[in-house]
C-alpha cells in the first residue's frame, strides 16, 4: 500500500497489521500511566470494527491465559470511524470495504464477512464504542465479553453494530443489566468516558489500532503495535518483568471451551499449539461428538460450545 492508501482508517494494511488513523499534529509522545496491584499494566487501543484488531484476539486470548496472573489490562476505544468524510486509498463509501475485509480475513486466517458493508453498512463506529463505555461502567470483565460479542455479530454476522437492538442483546448475552446499559448508553456518561478514550489516544500519539502499552509499576514502557505474532507480545511482559511465571495452558477442548465458549480456528490452534489444519480436523471431530457446534460465515466458521 502507498502512503496515500494508509490514511483512509479503514484500510488495514495486512503487512503492518494496523488500521491507521490521518495523522495529528497535536498528537505528543506522552506514556500510558501506570497504576496496576499488579506487575504489569497494559493499555490496549481498539475500535470495534478494527479488522487488525480481530486479528490479535488469538494472540490476546493466549496472553491471558499464560500471562494473565502478571498483568491487569484496559481496553480504550479509538474512534476508527468518525464518519463518512474520509475520501483516500479508494474508499470513500462503505461499500469500498466489502473487498478489503474479505482480503485481510485471509492473511490474518479470521473469519471476516465483508459483505455486511453492502447490505447494512455502519455510518460510524463511534456508537459501538459509546455502547462498550457503557458496558464497562457496570462491569470491565462483562464489557469485554460485550466486545467480543459485537465483533462477532459484525464481523460474521453482517449485523450493523451501531443499531440499539443487536447491542442490547450483546449486553444480554454478556449478563449486563440491559436496562441500565441502555440508560448508560443513551446518557451522557459512556459518552463522556469515550470521549476521555479519544483525548488520551491523541495525548500518547495513538494514530493506529491495535496499539497495546506495556507498563511495569516505575514507569517503564513498551509498545506492541500492529497485529503482532504471539512472541512479541509475551516479549513485552518479560522485558519489563523478567520474573513472570508463565501458565501451562490445559489445551483439552473442554477446558478451553470452557474459558472461552466461542473460537475461531486460529484462536483453537494458538491455544493448542497446533497447525491450523490440525485444528480444523480436531473440531470437526468434536461437533461430531457434540462437544460444539459450528457457525458458518463466508470466510470461516467460528466454533461454540454447546
Amino acid at each position: 500500500m502507498n502512503t496515500k492508501e494508509q490514511l483512509n482508517p479503514l484500510l488495514c494494511n495486512p503487512q503492518t497489521g494496523i488500521c491507521e488513523m490521518p495523522a495529528d499534529a497535536n498528537n505528543t509522545n506522552q506514556q500510558a500511566e501506570a497504576a496496576s496491584t499488579k506487575p504489569i499494566r497494559i493499555v490496549y487501543f481498539t475500535d470495534p470494527i478494527c479488522s487488525s484488531c480481530w486479528g490479535i484476539e488469538p494472540q490476546l486470548r493466549k496472553l491471558k491465559l499464560e500471562y494473565g496472573k502478571n498483568f491487569e489490562i484496559e481496553y480504550r476505544m479509538g474512534g476508527l470511524l468518525p464518519d463518512w468524510s474520509y475520501n483516500s486509498g479508494g474508499i470513500s463509501k462503505p461499500s469500498d470495504v466489502a473487498h478489503h475485509w474479505d482480503e485481510v480475513s485471509g492473511y490474518y486466517q479470521m473469519p471476516i464477512d465483508g459483505d455486511v458493508w453492502l447490505e447494512d453498512p455502519l455510518p460510524s463506529s463511534y456508537p459501538p464504542s459509546i455502547a462498550f463505555k457503557a458496558a464497562q461502567i457496570q462491569h470491565p470483565e462483562k464489557a469485554i465479553v460485550f466486545l467480543r460479542k459485537i465483533r462477532e455479530m459484525v464481523f460474521l454476522e453482517k449485523k450493523n453494530i451501531t443499531k440499539i437492538e443487536h447491542l442490547l442483546a450483546a449486553a444480554e448475552y454478556a449478563k449486563l443489566d440491559v436496562d441500565q446499559f441502555k440508560a448508560d448508553y443513551e446518557g451522557t456518561t459512556a459518552q463522556k468516558l469515550f470521549e476521555e478514550d479519544l483525548a488520551l489516544a491523541r495525548s500518547l500519539g495513538v494514530r493506529g489500532f491495535p496499539t497495546v502499552f506495556f507498563t511495569d509499576r516505575t514507569k517503564n514502557q513498551l509498545k506492541v503495535y500492529g497485529t503482532k505474532p504471539y512472541s512479541e507480545f509475551e516479549s513485552a511482559i518479560l522485558g519489563l518483568f523478567p520474573a513472570a511465571t508463565k501458565n501451562v495452558i490445559d489445551t483439552k477442548p473442554e477446558s478451553l471451551f470452557g474459558k472461552y465458549p466461542t473460537l475461531c480456528t486460529r484462536e483453537f490452534a494458538e491455544l493448542s499449539n497446533i497447525t491450523i489444519a490440525e485444528a480444523e480436523k480436531q473440531l470437526k471431530e468434536l461437533e461430531k461428538s457434540g462437544l460444539v457446534k459450528s457457525q458458518p460465515s463466508k470466510n470461516g466458521p467460528i466454533w461454540k460450545k454447546i
